[in-house]
């Protein structure tokens, strides 16, 4: 049997530590960080749309009619929840504005030959949070593989169970604080989002391979901005009151203004998404005293 000697064995250690080093990268320091920044430099996708040509959308979303009552969450089995609240929170699925707006209305370019084929830089993540057994935003957009945070903020059991119809759902628990990340693969509008723990929570995601979307806010308004000139079919979505479409043009430098109006009659109106959920068959949800 062939035995080192204690200086052999020194040589040996010696030896092999300097190889990992060497094998690691850990020779020259400039040329790896020259290389990293140059690699990093080419994952990154610059906007391709020129802003000094651009032009923006501007708009609102108009309801007409009596505002629908909603319901009050009856959250007295979630105490945690219903303590971050100082009354009962409503539900979300018609939310009518103080100056006859309408929130929740995810609005975004369906068509558009200008931007087409045109590949845009994935933004950041996006939040999307489970505070006082509430979803917030309830309704939000992202571009195709954007990832989204899903945080729980309440510290008990949520779960977020996704249903789109163009590629495969997700059903992920939160037991405790906590954040998940996920995308979506595939353009689609909209992804329903539930919780099956609390049957009121719900959302709704809807997925573009663009930046040209918005959510109506509290006063009716959305934006879309930076658009190569050009002609465009803008859609408004809602939950319940369905979609419509217009064609807008982009010119250069301008902004074009437009307005959506839904009323209280549209109420059956087809979304087109799955059956959407309705949150008045959970035992959890009462009339609004």
């Amino acid at each position: 049997m062939f035995v080192l000697g204690k200086n052999e064995k020194l040589i040996s250690v010696t030896l092999l530590a300097t190889l990992v080093v060497v094998g690691c990268g850990g020779g020259d320091s400039s040329d790896s960080a020259g290389s990293s920044s140059a690699a990093s430099e080419a994952t990154v996708m610059e906007n391709p749309v020129d802003p000094s040509t651009a032009g923006n959308i501007s708009g609102s979303v108009a309801f007409e009619g009596s505002a629908p009552a909603m319901d009050a969450i009856d959250m007295s089995g979630e105490q945690v929840c219903a303590d971050k609240h100082s009354t009962a929170p409503m539900l979300q699925t018609v939310v009518v504005n103080d100056n006859g707006t309408l929130s929740n209305v995810f609005v975004y370019v369906k068509e558009g030959s200008a931007i087409e084929g045109m590949q845009f830089p994935t933004p950041s993540a996006a939040l999307l949070d489970q505070d006082g057994c509430v979803y917030t935003p309830h309704v939000m957009g992202v571009m195709v593989d954007q990832e989204i945070t899903i945080r729980n903020s309440d510290g008990l059991l949520h779960n977020i169970n996704a249903s789109p119809t163009e590629q495969r759902g997700f059903n992920t628990s939160q037991p405790f604080n906590m954040e998940t990340s996920q995308d979506f693969g595939t353009p689609e509008v909209m992804v329903p989002l539930r919780c099956d723990v609390h049957g009121w929570m719900t959302a709704f995601v809807g997925v573009v391979n663009h930046p040209y979307h918005s959510v109506s806010d509290g006063s009716g308004g959305f934006s879309l901005s930076t658009l190569p000139e050009g002609d465009y079919v803008v859609e408004a979505w809602h939950e319940q009151y369905g979609t419509q479409a217009q064609t807008v043009t982009v010119t250069a430098g301008g902004t074009t203004d437009i307005t959506f109006t839904f009323s209280a009659d549209m109420a059956n109106a087809v979304v087109p998404m799955r059956t959407p959920i309705d949150p008045h068959d959970h035992p959890l949800v009462t009339d609004h005293q």
